[in-house]
């Protein structure tokens, strides 16, 4: 009798995760059959049968060139990660192994920055970054992403090193290992879970970044965010092509986490059981 219970939890609970998981992937896949539809077909209701056409793709990269915001969005994720890394692993290292009293304060405070709401500091960003001459330049707008999410990524690191033993650092210092060979040949490989699945998070956070995109870049360092507003005009939303500039902007972050879907898993319960 417990068994057919069990069983029959098993079963319920597979049917609401499945049942969750079409809500929720439901949105992506009907922009997905909208983009194989023309213009007319995209207006004129909900309808999930494609015609097939690749009519809105063409005129998507003839009007906008989808390549050239693809590079800016490979460069800016990937350079704001590794950026992030830089500061956030020495950063990570210090709080995890030599805590203070404060150092609570310090994490909590940095998680408050990310709870203020981002439209607060538009105009004295915007000012700033006009009058150093740094709008559409991709080196500042890595730097902005790299700052935007450096706190959760200290969070992470910070929480992956606390896993680890601090009785190997022990061990390594007093083979001698310096500072830096500590971090490096010890600490890094022991926590390459943990590292791999926050540099996972850190990409899918800058390449969706839209809000500092739009508003600090145009045309030379704009990435697939500003590609996909650009085709919001005044004449109004043309579904179609809106649907396609969508399909090729969520294509490569999309099929990027379904290969790595199990380090992602395996860095996010790091150390989760002993």
């Amino acid at each position: 009798m417990a068994r057919t219970v069990t069983n029959r939890q098993k079963a319920v609970t597979t049917v609401v995760v499945w049942i969750i998981a079409l809500l929720i992937f439901f949105p992506i896949l009907y922009t997905i059959i909208t983009s194989f539809k023309s213009e007319t077909e995209a207006i004129q209701g909900f309808n999930l049968i494609p015609s097939g056409t690749l009519e809105s793709y063409a005129e998507v990269e003839a009007q906008r060139g989808y390549f050239r915001f693809f590079l800016n969005s490979v460069i800016i994720s990937v350079g704001s990660t590794l950026l992030a890394l830089v500061v956030a692993v020495p950063a990570a290292w210090s709080m995890a192994f030599s805590p203070t009293r404060r150092t609570k304060d310090v994490l909590m405070w940095m998680l408050s920055t990310k709870m203020m709401p981002a439209v607060a500091v538009l105009v004295p960003l915007y000012l700033i970054f006009a009058r150093l001459g740094l709008l559409d330049n991709r080196v500042a707008i890595t730097v902005m992403l790299t700052l935007i999410n450096l706190p959760i990524v200290v969070w992470m690191l910070y929480t992956y090193f606390r896993e680890i033993p601090g009785e190997i650092l022990e061990a390594s210092r007093m083979d001698g290992a310096s500072l830096w060979n500590e971090i490096v040949y010890v600490l890094t490989p022991m926590a390459v879970p943990g590292i791999a699945s926050t540099m996972l998070l850190n990409i899918i956070l800058a390449w969706n970044e839209a809000f500092w995109t739009i508003q600090l870049t145009t045309t030379n360092a704009a990435p697939l965010t500003v590609f996909i507003s650009s085709f919001s005009s005044p004449q109004g939303l043309f579904w179609a092509k809106l649907s396609a500039a969508s399909t090729l902007a969520i294509a490569p972050i999309l099929i990027m986490g379904w290969f790595s879907q199990r380090q992602l898993v395996r860095g996010l319960t790091f150390g989760a059981v002993k």
